[in-house]
């Protein structure tokens, strides 16, 4: 199975090289593979010192915004420039474990056996290594969410996903629909299974995360995916 595992990332550049080595130690006999990482218009040389980390890992290609343009798009950018046929996704600032990659594709072949629509699995956060802000306020959304989606998955925030290229390039595409992806798989008739995984203190480079600058866009988000939810797939 060809593997494209995308990073998005905006003024990571302390984190992106060792980042990289950590992917390559735990997918180096793992078969066919490559890295995508998607500078998302950073300002501190992200993509500068991502392209010193692909001479030294030719499995490794990096994309450009000219400009930020958020999570999800740079995600989606990253598929779409994605080669192969499954997708891993983690963030860029380091916080998710590369060593769970090889995690998530057992659990793929588990759930594969099963069959199904088009499968995706999301990384769970069991133990957070984030300030009391963040783990209350993503328990509170999460909990929202899962309650007015119907999704059924304990934390869609987490960076790390495994999920068919092409599948993903199916569901509708908008600002921060990465933290709906579950709801948007279930959408079109596939399936989620959450799956364990490991959380790190950020200890390089500043967060980005806003609590309160996020509460109004993630209300207005949640009210559109509920929309998309009630019209169902477009046939």
């Amino acid at each position: 199975m060809r593997l494209s595992v995308v990073i998005p990332a905006h003024n990571e550049a302390e984190n992106i090289g060792p980042l990289v080595r950590e992917i390559v130690a735990a997918l180096g006999g793992a078969g066919d593979w490559e890295i995508v990482v998607v500078d998302d218009g950073s300002s501190d040389g992200t993509g500068a010192r991502a392209e010193a980390a692909g001479r030294e890992v030719p499995q490794l290609r990096v994309v450009r915004h000219a400009s930020p343009r958020g999570q999800s798009f740079a995600v989606v950018t990253g598929v779409r420039a994605a080669s192969g046929p499954w997708v891993a996704t983690l963030d860029g600032d380091g916080q998710n474990d590369p060593a769970d990659i090889p995690r998530l594709l057992e659990a793929r072949e588990r759930a594969a056996a099963a069959g199904g629509g088009p499968l995706l699995l999301a990384g769970f956060r069991a133990t957070r290594r984030d300030s009391w802000l963040k783990r209350a306020s993503s328990r509170i959304a999460n909990a929202v969410r899962g309650r007015l989606l119907g999704d059924a998955t304990p934390d869609t925030g987490c960076g790390l996903k495994l999920f068919e290229r092409e599948a993903f390039l199916a569901v509708p595409h908008f600002d921060h629909m990465h933290r709906f992806l579950p709801a948007l798989f279930i959408r079109a008739g596939g399936r989620v299974v959450s799956v364990p995984v490991g959380h790190r203190p950020r200890t390089r480079g500043r967060s980005h995360y806003g609590v309160f600058n996020r509460l109004g866009v993630g209300i207005v988000d949640l009210l559109g995916v509920m929309w998309l939810m009630r019209r169902g797939p477009r046939r």
